[in-house]
This record gives C-alpha cells, sequence and structure tokens, in this order.
C-alpha cells in the first residue's frame, strides 16, 4: 500500500468543513515535501487557529493542523445542482516552480481513455491517467511544470476531456479565476 499524497491526506482532514475530496489512497507521481520532524511543532496558523478555510475567487484554501504536521491546498468543487451528487473536484498546491495535487471524477467513466486536459484554448495536453478510485470517486494525480503553472495562473478555465461509459466523449470546465491568489495564499500558510 502507498502513503497517502499529502493534499488528499488534507483533503479527509477537510472534508466536514469543505466537502471536498474525500480520498487518501492515492499518490502523485510527484510527492510534495515532506512535513516537519515530529520533534518540532508544526507552526501555528493566524490566530493560533488548528484549521482555516477561505474564499479566493472560485476556489477554497484550507489549511489544518495535523499533529506535529500543517496541510494547505486550494480546492475547488462542482455538484449538479438537482442531484447534489459532485461532478468534478480539484485540489491544488503550490510545490517550489510547480503545482501539484488531484483531480477527483465521478463514477461511470472509461477508465482506460484517462482524462485529457486543456487550459482556455492552449493545445490539449497529454492524456492523464486515473490513479485508482475510492467511494468517492476516481482519482487523477496532477503535476503542472512551470509553464503550465504560468498559464493555470493566468488562464480562465481548465477543460478536462473524459469520456462516459457508452457516450461520447465530454468536457467539463473548472473555473481559473481566484486560482493565482489561492496559490499564493496556500504557499504563505503552508511555510
Amino acid at each position: 500500500m502507498t502513503a497517502p499524497h499529502p493534499l488528499l491526506a488534507l483533503s479527509i482532514g477537510l472534508a466536514a468543513s469543505l466537502t471536498v475530496l474525500t480520498a487518501a489512497e492515492a499518490q502523485a507521481p510527484r510527492p510534495l515535501p515532506a512535513p516537519a520532524a515530529a520533534a518540532q511543532p508544526a507552526a501555528a496558523l493566524p490566530g493560533g487557529a488548528t484549521s482555516l478555510q477561505e474564499t479566493h475567487g472560485d476556489w477554497v484554501v484550507g489549511c489544518m493542523v495535523q499533529g506535529s504536521a500543517k496541510r494547505c491546498g486550494a480546492t475547488q468543487e462542482q455538484t449538479n445542482q438537482q442531484t447534489r451528487q459532485r461532478v468534478i473536484a480539484m485540489e491544488l498546491a503550490p510545490t517550489g516552480d510547480r503545482i501539484e495535487g488531484a483531480l477527483l471524477l465521478p463514477f461511470g467513466l472509461v477508465l482506460d481513455q484517462g482524462v485529457a486536459l486543456q487550459i482556455d484554448d492552449q493545445t490539449q495536453g497529454q492524456t492523464l491517467r486515473f490513479r485508482t478510485c475510492l467511494p468517492g470517486g476516481c482519482l487523477v494525480p496532477l503535476s503542472f511544470d512551470v509553464r503550465q503553472s504560468a498559464a493555470l495562473r493566468g488562464g480562465t478555465v481548465l477543460k478536462a476531456r473524459i469520456v462516459p461509459d457508452g457516450g461520447q466523449p465530454t468536457v467539463l470546465t473548472i473555473s481559473l479565476k481566484g486560482l493565482g491568489s489561492a496559490l499564493d495564499r496556500t504557499a504563505a500558510l503552508a511555510r
């Protein structure tokens, strides 16, 4: 069994307040830096809080202290207004000059078709593979390089091309409004 991806562990801890990703069994190709050693107490959040949540445009920044570790991430979740079921959720965090995270998609997709991402009208990126499926949905680890990170920060929408089982390709959109400030705040809180 692999160790949980730090961002997904954050999601588990914030699920009650943020109702975002509920999976903890995936690991992105590039793990985030390890939290501070257990001998050192975690840096407190503003006002000595153990958890924090802020809205930045269409993104929510969440941070929580778990033992000696502080976990922070920017999340966005979209639900079907009629069924109230989650359609897509994304969690991201800056790691140096990269952005790492995870995408959570619903069941009923052709998994071997993967997910293709596109920022605004740029060229569609390579197909990303699903890592695993859990009770909350199916996970795709994300890792954006310097160029892609800059495009995300300056973009307006991220398009995710998926293929429903027995259906035609579908594009889900994720607003990038407020992502830049959400990532900046996430980095500041994670220090």
